[in-house]
């Protein structure tokens, strides 16, 4: 696996604010001033992506972290606050803070000390898009779904069995019965 690099200084919030500018019309130097980013950022966002927007426009959820959360909680982590506290001041559940604190932890140094920065860098790369499909990586679950799909189905030793005989009647459910409450 290739390394990702150092984190980037521009957030998805930045990335959606010179998209949109770039709906309006405006150029890239102008939508990338407008996101808060160096001319050289926007016109190289603007080049990768062909002139389409690589990120949607649609706001996050509040299913998962914010950038200003995960500072937050970076902040009240570093005062030693508990996960529960943390939570209560951000009205979100416990378990989603001790996730975010374990699976974002940077252990550079041998702690486990959590960054926003990093946090949000390692919430964007898992979450990016178009990710490859489970059944195109992995050979062996591919064969297995293909096989059911075909009604292909081996016993454990090795002979194969006859799945049952469904005859398809054109509809999802069968006819729809007489509706006894009606009459």
């Amino acid at each position: 696996m290739r390394s990702p690099g150092r984190p980037t200084v521009a957030r998805r919030q930045d990335r959606q604010r010179f998209w949109a500018t770039i709906a309006r019309g405006c150029s890239s130097e102008d939508a990338a001033a407008q996101a808060g980013v160096s001319q050289a950022v926007g016109a190289r966002w603007f080049r990768e992506s062909a002139g389409m927007p690589s990120i949607s426009l649609v706001p996050v959820p509040g299913r998962y972290l914010s950038f200003p959360e995960r500072e937050e909680v970076a902040i009240l982590h570093a005062r030693m606050r508990s996960v529960r506290e943390i939570a209560r001041r951000l009205g979100r559940s416990p378990s989603t803070i001790s996730r975010a604190l374990h699976r974002n932890a940077a252990t550079r140094g041998g702690a486990m000390e959590y960054r926003a920065i990093t946090a949000q860098w390692h919430a964007n790369r898992r979450a990016r898009r178009p990710k490859a499909a489970k059944l195109a990586v992995y050979e062996p679950l591919r064969r297995y779904v293909q096989d059911r799909l075909a009604g292909v189905v081996i016993a454990p030793d090795g002979r194969p069995v006859a799945g049952p005989n469904v005859r398809w009647t054109g509809r999802r459910h069968g006819r729809r019965q007489h509706r006894r409450w009606a009459t």
